[in-house]
């Protein structure tokens, strides 16, 4: 891999962070390559669905040709939402890595684990904690700055 894809979602979280969005930043690679990447986009479209992980589905698919990202794995600083859980399992990514949990909204591993309901038709390989403590620290810093305002 000539990139290292959470350290790419770190930066793009940064970015949208500099954009007063939430820190949140996603890649997909498919064969070991960056596909599509995004954050968080929800300010300035002014859309609540404007999250990193919806957004760089959307890429993905456009980048492959293709709704079944199957053979893609998506890279996400932030635990996914519910609304993002199931995008992905609409999309049917086969492997989710989040850095850090997110203990009021995470639909993977805090409130809920989607992810491994055997009910639904997809569950994604998945797994939490790399760089965790870099993505944790700019999301604190980014509400603490907000909460100052």
């Amino acid at each position: 891999m000539s990139l290292d894809p959470m350290k790419r979602a770190l930066e793009l979280a940064e970015e949208a962070s500099l954009k007063n969005e939430v820190p949140v930043g996603a890649v997909i690679t498919h064969n070991g390559e960056i596909i599509a990447e995004a954050h968080n986009t929800k300010e300035a479209e002014i859309q609540a669905i404007r999250h990193a992980e919806m957004i760089v589905i959307e890429k993905a698919s456009q980048a492959l040709g293709a709704w079944r990202l199957n053979e893609c794995s998506l890279y996400v600083t932030l635990e996914p939402c519910l609304m993002c859980a199931g995008a992905i399992i609409q999309s049917r990514v086969g492997k989710v890595y989040f850095a850090t949990k997110d203990p009021k909204g995470g639909a993977v591993a805090s409130l809920y684990n989607f992810f491994d309901d055997e009910r639904l038709n997809h569950q994604p390989i998945w797994d939490c904690g790399q760089y965790q403590e870099e993505a944790s620290l700019l999301l604190k810093n980014f509400f603490k700055k907000k909460r100052q305002k």
